[in-house]
């Protein structure tokens, strides 16, 4: 796949990519930073009644309404930007070249963690958008202010989801960290390779 790029005029820098910082990496952080918000806010407004005192005492004009749209929107974000990451992920795994021989600290080859890494990647944009349209469903289904906008089950399954980012994550880092897939100049130079130079 590499050799056939370059032929068609396309270069590859150090990190095996034609351009300078992977996108990938970067779009997952919105992609779980917005989810985890969206399920952190929702769990704050079904616990309203209980956090009430709290923001009465520290002088805060909170509703609860308030707290149901952040995670609403959140949601609705993160479910839009995981279309990019997925597809950020697929383009830049597919320029991958890790090496054969390396074991990661799960003991996995780069082949089978890539695989896990893609598979689990389309799972988890495939479950954040079936969160969303659950989400969109109690929110304009029952009225904004009302008190069961969102229930413990959907809030347990993001609990569940977030628990499966974590695993995404960690075989994400070991692709990184152990095969050196699209890695940064900090760890071309751990290994005594040079940043700058453009494969050809």
């Amino acid at each position: 796949m590499n050799s056939q790029l370059m032929e068609e005029g396309l270069k590859l820098g150090p990190n095996r990519l034609p351009y300078e910082l992977p996108i990938h990496p970067n779009l997952v952080h919105f992609t779980i930073g917005l989810f985890i918000i969206a399920i952190i806010f929702d769990i704050a407004g079904k616990l309203f009644p209980i956090e009430k005192p709290i923001f009465r005492f520290l002088s805060l004009s909170v509703v609860r309404e308030g707290f149901f749209d952040v995670g609403w929107y959140n949601l609705l974000a993160s479910a839009i930007i995981s279309f990019f990451t997925v597809a950020a992920g697929f383009f830049e795994i597919m320029l991958a070249d890790p090496p054969a021989n390396v074991k990661s600290p799960w003991g996995l080859g780069a082949g089978i963690t890539m695989i896990l890494h893609g598979l689990g990647g389309i799972f988890i944009l495939a479950a954040i958008v079936a969160m969303t349209v659950w989400r969109g469903l109690m929110r304009y289904k029952q009225h904004k202010s009302n008190a069961r906008q969102v229930n413990w089950v959907y809030l347990l399954v993001g609990i569940g989801i977030m628990g499966i980012m974590y695993v995404q994550g960690t075989l994400g880092g070991h692709l990184g960290d152990t095969f050196g897939v699209h890695v940064t100049a900090a760890h071309l130079l751990r290994h005594g390779e040079n940043p700058n130079v453009v494969l050809k």
